[in-house]
């Protein structure tokens, strides 16, 4: 499985300015304005089966801004994306909505999050400082932004913090060439995160599971304050503290196993996984470890350090075959951790014994040539 894009996502904080107040009121503006788009493509799927088209739903927008000095605050970029983005949700809709997909619903104004901006609408003016609108604000400039933006989004937390995420075309991919013996397979677990094919195993955190109580019991209490009092608002920033903190620790978990295996090893391998099965079979469980985050995290660091990363087929039975002589169960069922071979009776832990084939098939893989690796569009 070869990832190939060029993009690269840059992420960088705005300074806390009494001055945001704009960036903030240009969101709330585009949450009505999303709004007021899908009460027209509801009311017009309603009539005629279909959905509006984007052009014509543009060109009715741009009219109406004319009139509404509010929606004046977003610029004509961020509304044509929002026209954009629920076409392309009504085309989902349409084509897989035997499978449980549905159309986009509208959301609270309060809690809508971002705007884009594509070719027009923000500047940058060197340093730290950008121009958005007819406003210079300020950022952490924690990084170069190298190569051509091609989108600009400003993005609120619920804290009420606000970012800019910036998406970069032109960025080379790399060729690693594997020339070391420093192979080494993975297999994911619950309670086990990692099992590597050289033995070691990495313990899961569980960070989610750690704060558990102390959510429920900050959910408890925001529930129990009066709706719209400033004690609600307390005890719901409380709360996201609660949930900011796991995916804070989290993350930085990620980053530092993610130096740590591409330092050790030179090329890694995994098993492509059904996330989405996976996350209906096990739920919270699956949420808190977090694999696909992971993956994004892990094979940035890869690229940056020129370790190719290689994923092996999903239907590959890794758990019933033997790695010693080759043999292939007919069936495993997962309480089964430990298993004998019927052909050269050796004993095979069932996630050790994964990681071994899994190392297999990926060095087989890998050594047919160069493995070329690319830019993972991630959040840096």
């Amino acid at each position: 499985m070869i990832y190939n894009t060029r993009m690269k996502t840059l992420k960088f904080k705005l300074y806390q300015s009494k001055r945001n107040k704009h960036l903030k009121r240009s969101i709330n503006a585009a949450g009505v304005i999303y709004n007021h788009c899908i009460a027209l493509h509801k009311r017009y799927y309603r009539m005629w089966g279909k959905h509006l088209n984007c052009a014509r739903l543009q060109a009715h927008i741009a009219k109406l801004r004319r009139r509404k000095v509010f929606w004046q605050t977003v610029g004509s970029q961020a509304v044509q994306d929002i026209c954009q983005r629920i076409e392309k949700a009504y085309q989902l809709f349409f084509k897989h909505h035997k499978k449980g997909v549905r159309p986009p619903g509208f959301k609270k104004v309060r809690r809508y999050k971002s705007f884009t901006l594509k070719q027009a609408g923000y500047k940058f003016l060197g340093g730290n400082r950008i121009k958005i609108g007819n406003r210079v604000y300020q950022y952490w400039n924690s990084r170069e932004v190298e190569g051509t933006v091609k989108t600009l989004t400003i993005k609120r937390t619920p804290l009420g913090e606000l970012f800019m995420v910036v998406v970069i075309d032109g960025v080379e991919g790399l060729d690693a060439k594997v020339e070391t013996s420093r192979i080494a397979g993975f297999d994911f677990g619950l309670k086990t995160f990692l099992t590597c094919s050289d033995g070691s195993k990495i313990e899961s955190p569980q960070f989610l599971k750690q704060s558990l109580n102390a959510i429920k019991k900050a959910s408890r209490n925001h529930s129990k304050k009066q709706k719209g009092s400033a004690n609600r608002e307390k005890a719901r920033l409380n709360l996201v503290l609660r949930y900011e903190d796991v995916v804070n620790r989290r993350s930085d978990w990620f980053w530092k196993l993610a130096h740590q295996l591409t330092d050790k090893f030179d090329v890694l391998c995994f098993e492509t996984l059904n996330l989405k099965g996976m996350q209906r079979l096990w739920g919270r469980k699956i949420s808190d470890i977090a694999l696909g985050e992971f993956l994004r995290i892990l094979k940035w660091v890869a690229l940056k350090k020129g370790k190719p990363i290689v994923f092996i087929d999903r239907w590959y039975p890794s758990s019933k075959t033997c790695s010693h002589c080759g043999h292939i169960l007919e069936s495993l069922d997962l309480s089964i951790r430990e298993w004998r071979c019927p052909r050269c009776q050796s004993v095979n832990g069932r996630d050790e014994n994964a990681a071994k084939n899994i190392c297999a098939v990926g060095a087989s893989t890998a050594k047919l040539g160069d493995v070329r690796q690319a830019v993972p569009a991630i959040a840096v």
